[in-house]
């Protein structure tokens, strides 16, 4: 009794950080790792920029259909508006290429979904700063195929996850950060592959 007592003591005027900051303190070293590895991708070129784009459909397309076979439209409702599988294929497509599939993903639990998603809605804010780089470009090849890093600019799509993440009471945080973890390892590998 003494022991759980002090426990509670010692937390007295603590602040517990949320889901959020546990995925991001927990994927922190895979973000970091994967950010290294896509910035050897040079943007600012045809073939470079085009490698970019077919990384990141090897990982992109997998783990989206796996949240579509998880039953993402259950829980995100705007799921139509958050996929981005066609934007990429599409982008692709103007690069005279195909968007395919690269490497494997395990099914998702409810869990599962909203550590995936964590790493797929917060690739958005890195868009935005490719899309500075993808400027730069003097190919207008690479600016006619920015539907992928500028699909949802404009919307508060990574507002409204962190609305959902922050009112989710059922998630199994294990299973959360397992799955970010797995969807960062996933774009690592098909960059690999690219």
């Amino acid at each position: 009794m003494l022991a759980g007592a002090s426990d509670v003591s010692i937390q007295v005027g603590r602040t517990f950080p949320g889901l959020r900051e546990r995925l991001r303190d927990a994927t922190a070293i895979a973000h970091r790792e994967l950010d290294a590895q896509m910035s050897a991708f040079d943007l600012t070129v045809f073939p470079g920029y085009r490698r970019f784009l077919q990384a990141s459909a090897g990982a992109l397309l997998p783990l989206e259909a796996a949240l579509a076979d998880a039953g993402i439209a259950n829980m995100f409702p705007d799921w139509p508006e958050r996929a981005r599988s066609a934007a990429i294929a599409a982008d692709l497509d103007r690069l005279g290429q195909e968007a395919h599939a690269t490497v494997s993903v395990p099914p998702l639990t409810r869990s599962g979904v909203i550590g995936t998603m964590y790493v797929l809605e917060g690739s958005r804010l890195g868009a935005k700063f490719l899309l500075k780089a993808v400027a730069d470009a003097a190919d207008p090849r690479i600016a006619q195929a920015t539907a992928y890093l500028s699909h949802g600019a404009g919307k508060r799509l990574w507002q409204s996850f962190l609305t959902k993440l922050a009112r989710e009471e059922t998630c199994d945080e294990d299973e959360a950060i397992a799955a970010a973890r797995s969807a960062f390892a996933a774009f690592e590998r098909a960059a690999d592959r690219a």
